[in-house]
């Protein structure tokens, strides 16, 4: 039986998963989210005997019930082969007191690229499912990460164009570097006066303005998103906390049938999301331990019920968390409201007008497997020299908060439940930030010097993601207001 997806803010609004895909964002403003989530259809025994290709079969033909057994094996086989620089494609680390789920392996050295990979093959296998004949024009707003990952999947794809935005004064210099030396006829990057939720708010006014909708549909265009707000992001995502309680089964640190904590360094709130959906498949997640830096509008919201982006934004060393404004919260709101599409309809209107909304006592309560923490730049660095010294372990800005995160939590609450910690990114996109956490006379110096030091003091090879940007030509080098992104629009797709 083929499983539907619907809005949360409408759910007559039924679609099939590849149409969901395709549309990115429903017609009016909501996230797909699936009628039911299916349960996993294998034992947990059998999971540590799985590949991470054949884990993604496992879980993606449950959640993509339209695509053939033969179009996923197609997409899967295509994402998750030697780019990765890891046969495993994700690695567990495991330390004295955690196990670091390393998700950065990609071409992009990022955790975007585990669901990136595979968005361009689900897209373009979704248009052909379902006859699109207009050209998929990709709209992405990014804190650093999802815009590298998205412009490396789609970039020449045939059918497709993509354009991100970003904050200018808001990513690292490497992450910076990555976009903006992009290939591709079907590519544009654009920097933006602000930060990331004005990117963000620009993109999402983008999808829901009517007249530019029927502009670009007399033009042969329609839009689509690569950030995690599309269902096509999202799941898989999952894939990876199924396939680690496989692999903390095979190491011997979980029991099957144990429960297993999540501790992830959270902004935009897909990446959690993912694993409170691998729970109700049925994987035994214990707490979602959801770590904020400065911007700790999550560990607030957590804390009181209430969301409030209405407060001063911080710029800080974890740029794909400078985030106050986190799109896939919704999902869970949705979820937590019992699917009452009208409530998250008002709730997602007050904090577009207003600024915020507050939960009630029983959305309160279903919301009790998450717990949430946050650390700021010093607690960060601290963290960083605290795992290297006594690890010899190497991690970049956004692990550290949530490595943080958990080690303030065990010690709180005394929960030794075995942990994964996603590792989202790898230490040599924020070098700087690193280094001088590391030892402060790091704190000045130019960026690639910063790399090569890193590679001295840790012995880990500088990923080819990085070196490569050191003789990569400068193709994108627009910066606009926030204003100006609906003409910019416009300019690209006249090309």
């Amino acid at each position: 039986m083929s499983l539907q997806y619907y809005s949360t803010r409408n759910k007559q609004e039924k679609v099939s998963a590849s149409r969901a895909i395709i549309n990115g964002l429903a017609g009016d403003g909501g996230l797909y989210v699936p009628e039911s989530v299916p349960k996993l259809e294998i034992s947990l025994g059998s999971l540590p005997g799985l590949t991470y290709q054949e884990t993604a079969m496992v879980v993606m033909r449950l959640l993509l019930t339209d695509f053939t057994k033969e179009e996923l094996s197609y997409c899967i086989s295509h994402a998750y082969d030697s780019k990765f620089d890891a046969p495993e494609i994700v690695p567990v680390h495991v330390t004295s007191d955690a196990s670091y789920l390393e998700l950065y392996h990609g071409s992009t050295i990022a955790f975007k690229d585990m669901a990136l990979s595979i968005l361009p093959y689900l897209m373009t296998t979704a248009a052909k499912k379902n006859h699109e004949e207009k050209e998929i024009v990709i709209l992405t707003a990014t804190s650093g990460d999802t815009g590298k990952a998205a412009l490396a999947g789609f970039a020449d794809v045939p059918g497709t164009r993509i354009m991100v935005f970003y904050p200018k004064d808001g990513v690292s210099a490497i992450q910076e570097l990555q976009m903006v030396t992009q290939a591709g006829d079907n590519t544009c990057v654009i920097g933006i006066r602000g930060n990331f939720d004005d990117a963000q708010t620009g993109v999402k006014k983008l999808f829901s303005d009517p007249e530019l909708k029927e502009e670009l549909a007399e033009r042969g265009f329609r839009f689509s998103s690569a950030n995690s707000i599309n269902i096509g992001r999202l799941v898989p995502q999952i894939v990876y906390y199924v396939y680690a309680y496989g692999r903390l089964l095979k190491n011997g640190a979980l029991k099957e049938g144990d429960p297993m904590n999540v501790v992830v360094p959270t902004g935009n709130f897909g990446n959690i999301l993912a694993a409170w959906y691998s729970k109700q498949m049925g994987l035994p997640v214990g707490k979602l331990i959801c770590a904020s830096n400065e911007n700790k509008v999550l560990f607030d919201f957590f804390e009181t019920g209430i969301y409030d982006r209405k407060r001063p934004f911080h710029v800080t060393s974890s740029p794909s968390m400078d985030i106050l404004i986190s799109s896939n919260l919704e999902r869970l709101i949705f979820e937590s409201c019992g699917k009452d599409d009208e409530k998250t309809a008002a709730f997602m209107k007050s904090l577009s007008e207003n600024g915020n909304y507050a939960i009630d006592d029983a959305m309160k309560d279903f919301l009790k497997d998450f717990v949430g923490g946050c650390a700021d730049e010093a607690e960060t660095s601290r963290e960083i020299r605290r795992v290297f010294r006594d690890e010899q372990y190497v991690l970049d800005p956004h692990t550290a908060v949530a490595s943080s995160v958990y080690r303030h939590y065990r010690e709180r609450t005394a929960d030794d439940t075995p942990a994964v910690i996603a590792s989202t990114a790898s230490p040599y996109k924020f070098a700087r930030s690193v280094m001088s956490a590391i030892d402060e006379k790091y704190a000045e110096g130019e960026d690639f010097a910063l790399i090569d030091a890193l590679h001295e003091v840790s012995g880990m090879p500088v990923p080819e993601a990085v070196e490569s940007l050191k003789k990569a030509p400068v193709r994108h080098k627009q910066v606009i207001g926030k204003e100006e992104m609906r003409d910019a629009v416009l300019r690209f797709l006249e090309r």
